[in-house]
């Protein structure tokens, strides 16, 4: 997946075949116009120590306040960040240490929303989240990806599943491609995993059922 992404930014080229955006090999952009269309939102969002505002303006710096809050708003960020002591004027600790991983994960989401860029990429986006922030970070991808070409990097295949076109990787390799109806009518190594995965997470939401009716 680090290879992928590495070749849509051009840190290194392919020594075979060719990369297209709009049917163009992406070496005939210039650099600094093909990376101005590209937003990366990795899993270890990367946050400054100033306020949140200024985090999620970073790289907008033409955003206006208004802006800068549509953006939260999509990413269902503004009403935790409306609770802190002073808003969007909050600082926010080096790294984002005095954040959750979910309110880290959705400012680098607002972020994105902010941004003009065409092309998203999202890298391992819920992982590591509690219910609670995955459901509000998958809501707002769908709305921050709206009109956007959108590559989703992921092992969650709930989420993966509402992509238009999914490649199964494994061992560096495509084994499978096609829409997740097409995957699973396959019956192949995505299959398999998307029934292992459900099963997995039915186990655990009768769990917690469990759990809460006992207390």
């Amino acid at each position: 997946k680090s290879t992928l992404v590495n070749l849509l930014l051009r840190f290194y080229d392919p020594t075979a075949g060719r990369i297209l955006i709009d049917g163009r090999d992406i070496r005939e952009y210039q650099l600094s116009s093909l990376r101005a269309q590209i937003r990366v939102v990795l899993q270890e969002s990367l946050l400054f120590g100033v306020s949140i505002r200024d985090n999620i303006g970073y790289g907008a710096l033409a955003a206006t306040p208004d802006e800068i809050e549509e953006a939260a708003r999509l990413a269902n960020a503004d009403e935790f960040i409306r609770a802190l002591p002073q808003g969007y004027d909050t600082l926010v600790g080096e790294r984002g240490c005095t954040l959750s991983g979910g309110e880290r994960q959705r400012i680098a989401l607002a972020r994105a929303a902010l941004s003009p860029a065409a092309i998203l990429i999202f890298d391992e986006p819920t992982t590591g989240l509690d219910k609670e922030n995955e459901h509000a970070v998958r809501d707002a991808l769908a709305r921050i990806a709206h009109g956007k070409t959108t590559l989703l990097i992921t092992h969650d295949l709930e989420l993966a599943e509402h992509a238009d076109l999914i490649f199964y990787f494994e061992n560096e390799c495509i084994v499978e491609y096609g829409s997740h109806e097409e995957l699973v009518r396959l019956g192949g190594r995505y299959a398999a995993m998307y029934a292992l995965q459900s099963l997995s997470n039915w186990e655990a939401a009768e769990e917690e059922g469990l759990h809460a009716h006992s207390g």
